[in-house]
């Protein structure tokens, strides 16, 4: 799969992640239903998907995705309102699909009008945006990749994305 590098840390984070991935970790979580999947993921997976890398990744995610992002974020099940308008779906990584350290590899949809608070965390991070959506980074102001873009967050920056009119759906991968 290719995609879009927005910075030149794209390409060399996503071969690390494709690398390490090969190795097999433990079953993981049972998944647990959000009303955010239920009212945005097929809107998501209905977009025009513009590049190749999008086309062929929806193919699978479309299969898949509802079940994929049923994997709530602890922290959003505890708030109702963040379990109305986000879902993170670990693939890979502590409680996800697969158990494993790394990498962390996951699904997040946000609703409409929605904006993910800023954060930042030790390892470093590499997003492939499925969806329309916004991101902010050091240093940039908010950008919008488009379907099949990517782009790097280098480790403990601080960003954030945000969906506007229509939900954001990316596929995100850490490492440590």
């Amino acid at each position: 799969m290719r995609a879009r590098a927005r910075d030149g840390n794209s390409p060399a984070s996503l071969q690390g992640i494709s690398e390490a991935i090969l190795s097999v970790g433990d079953q993981g979580a049972a998944p647990a239903g959000l009303p955010v999947v239920e009212a945005w993921l097929d809107t998501a997976l209905a977009v025009p998907w513009n590049t190749r890398t999008c086309r062929s990744f929806a193919g699978g995610a479309a299969a898949g995705a509802a079940h994929v992002l049923a994997q709530a974020d602890r922290r959003c099940r505890r708030q109702r309102e963040c379990a109305e308008s986000h879902a993170n779906a670990m693939l890979l990584g502590p409680a996800g699909i697969q158990e494993r350290r790394d990498p962390r590899i996951s699904l997040n949809l946000l609703a409409p009008q929605t904006r993910y608070p800023d954060h930042q965390h030790a390892p470093e991070e590499t997003y492939l945006v499925l969806s329309p959506g916004q991101f902010l980074k050091p240093e940039r102001d908010w950008f919008e990749p488009g379907g099949g873009g990517s782009f790097f967050v280098p480790p403990n920056a601080v960003h954030a994305m945000r969906a506007e009119e229509e939900p954001l759906f990316a596929l995100r991968a850490l490492r440590a």
